[in-house]
């Protein structure tokens, strides 16, 4: 079901330098372009990127300008950052556009991931964060190799087993951004977490911007952003790169390295009160 996938690592974690390209049987692939929806689609059964592994702070993304979009860490006014919904297209409930990222999916299940792992997951659910008037929506999955696995179908059964943690996540989501002296976020529905069904269909929608993104019928080039479309995968379509390509020959080999110290600002801890009056 699962073609082979292994990350590339270029330089030191916790430096500017470090990338992590997605290999698949020891070639470099977009992480973005190439790797398809579905691991098993008779199943249902989807591919998942890992970028932030639980437990780490790292804030790891897909890089949507860079060729073959590698992982990289975020980067904010120079310094890396701790802690593709279609930018023009309004959705009809949250009544906010999507924040030109790919989708953000939450992995439930016990087995702690590594960066660039790419994982095959069920879809449980769905959440809507509204994060400074974009949706956000995180996706709600568990990995098809966890024991829980054949019990976690929908949303009620994540509730059923684990109960607290989609309460916990939504928790988690709404006040993470207040360290930075911003304001917490803000859901649609409620806070609800919507079921499978919604969550496919909010999948599927998002599918279609990528399609329409990576055909050309969708601009990768904008006045406020320039995407990176090339693929080595999907012949016929503007970003199809062969691998004879110098953009493709160029790619740095595996080079890892020890990580870099973090920066010492950056270990604090953060407590947020709340009290019952």
């Amino acid at each position: 079901m699962a073609a082979r996938y292994t990350p590339r690592l270029i330089g030191a974690p916790n430096t500017l330098e470090h990338r992590i390209f997605v290999e698949q049987n020891g070639s470099v692939v977009s992480p973005w372009h190439d790797i398809p929806l579905f691991a098993d689609q008779n199943s249902g059964i989807l591919n998942m990127v890992v970028e932030v592994p639980r437990w780490t702070n790292a804030k790891m993304e897909i890089s949507k300008e860079e060729p073959f979009n590698p992982i990289k860490q975020d980067i904010k006014r120079g310094r890396l950052r701790y802690t593709w919904e279609d930018p023009a297209s309004s959705h009809a409930e949250t009544k906010a556009r999507g924040d030109n990222d790919p989708l953000d999916v939450c992995e439930i299940g016990e087995q702690v991931g590594y960066v660039g792992q790419v994982k095959q997951v069920k879809v449980l659910g769905i959440m809507a964060l509204l994060d400074e008037g974009e949706t956000d929506w995180k996706v709600l999955v568990v990995d098809v190799q966890d024991p829980l696995a054949s019990k976690l179908n929908d949303i009620e059964d994540v509730e059923r087993h684990l109960p607290g943690l989609v309460r916990a996540t939504n928790e988690w989501f709404r006040i993470y951004k207040i360290p930075d002296g911003k304001q917490e976020n803000q859901f649609a529905f409620s806070g609800e977490a919507k079921n499978k069904k919604y969550a496919t269909e909010i999948i599927h929608e998002c599918h279609e911007a990528w399609r329409r993104l990576v055909n050309g019928e969708s601009p990768a080039k904008t006045p406020n952003y320039e995407l990176s479309i090339r693929n080595v995968t999907l012949k016929g379509t503007p970003g199809y790169t062969e691998k004879t390509d110098p953009a493709y020959t160029s790619l740095p080999q595996d080079s890892r390295r020890p990580p870099g110290p973090v920066d010492p600002s950056i270990s604090k801890w953060f407590y947020i009160s709340s009290a019952q009056v």
